[in-house]
């Protein structure tokens, strides 16, 4: 019921447990843990790249993407991930992966469609080294598995790997969409949101990242405002519960052919009403981020990926009505 007591060792914050009652019912069962499984620890140790949700000075969320070679990603524990990685200077989240903050973790494969999140908060931060011992410590909370629901799949150029934290991109800071970065966002079929929840007590609470897709075009843009629908998924609402709260976020586009990353910082309201869902076939509610600022940094990441297909839940999804572009 809203409003009621929350114990500390609930796997879900008290936001999420509104959002699913909002959203006509949460999920059957849970998988979330307070601690990896081995299957989780081998499964990160296995990527070249995670996808962060970091929280900068003035508290908002930053969505990022941080490469290295294969098994840059250890866990010498259940409840420790150490990454020998940090973001490049250009980056800004570049000073988020600090000691204390609260941290999102996203483990994608795109070419299998495996997923596994991590949450919790930073222990400690050093610069790498040339034995590639530096990075970050994180202190685990959470960890969980998603289904494989709305994730493309793609192929990573094997010759991309061995390059991974070489290049220094150059930053263009934005203050508003320009065509670019429209084009970026029409395009996109695959998106990464930070979020995180209001201070709490217990592994529920602190940031998040989690994974959106869709069909080219399924972002709708009206000057600095982008519509997104949300589809069926876990109902767990970790992301739309945390936006209750606490409305400011981050998106993280990626142009999965030429390495480039477009990161947003804004602000998001969710609108649960599912008339406001009705022009979208396949979405149950939408959900609006405002533009606050942008960045867009060309070649950021060494990584590439050629389209695979789309995934049978994504092509059975719809556009907005004056989008008309069919699946490639």
């Amino acid at each position: 019921m809203i409003g009621s007591p929350l114990k500390v060792d609930e796997p879900f914050n008290a936001d999420e447990l509104t959002a699913q009652v909002l959203a006509g019912g949460g999920p059957r069962g849970n998988g979330i843990q307070e601690f990896m499984t081995q299957q989780t620890r081998t499964f990160f140790a296995q990527l070249p790249y995670v996808f962060v949700g970091a929280v900068d000075a003035g508290g908002w969320p930053l969505a990022t993407l941080l490469t290295g070679p294969l098994g840059f990603v250890q866990s010498p524990d259940s409840v420790t991930l150490h990454i020998s990685a940090l973001p490049d200077a250009g980056d800004p989240a570049a000073m988020a992966l600090s000691p204390s903050h609260e941290i999102g973790i996203l483990g994608i494969d795109l070419s299998t469609r495996r997923r596994n999140r991590a949450n919790g908060h930073i222990l400690d931060r050093e610069p790498l080294g040339r034995n590639g011992a530096g990075g970050i410590r994180v202190a685990v909370n959470q960890s969980f598995g998603n289904c494989p629901q709305y994730i493309q799949q793609r192929a990573i150029a094997p010759s991309s790997v061995a390059a991974a934290n070489t290049m220094a991109p150059r930053t263009e800071s934005l203050d508003h969409l320009d065509e670019a970065a429209k084009d970026t966002i029409r395009t996109a079929d695959t998106l990464f949101v930070a979020s995180r929840s209001r201070p709490g007590v217990g592994a529920a609470y602190g940031a998040d990242i989690s994974h959106r897709g869709g069909r080219p075009g399924f972002v709708r843009i009206d000057g600095d405002v982008l519509t997104i629908p949300d589809f069926r998924g876990n109902r767990y609402f970790n992301t739309l519960g945390n936006l209750i709260a606490e409305p400011r976020s981050s998106l993280l586009f990626v142009d999965f052919e030429s390495g480039d990353l477009l990161q947003l910082q804004g602000t998001a309201q969710v609108d649960w009403s599912g008339a406001a869902a009705e022009p979208f076939a396949g979405a149950e509610r939408l959900w609006r981020f405002a533009i606050v600022r942008a960045w867009r940094r060309r070649a950021a990441t060494p990584l590439r990926w050629s389209f695979v297909g789309y995934s049978r839940t994504t092509a059975a999804t719809g556009l907005w009505p004056t989008d008309t572009r069919p699946l490639r």
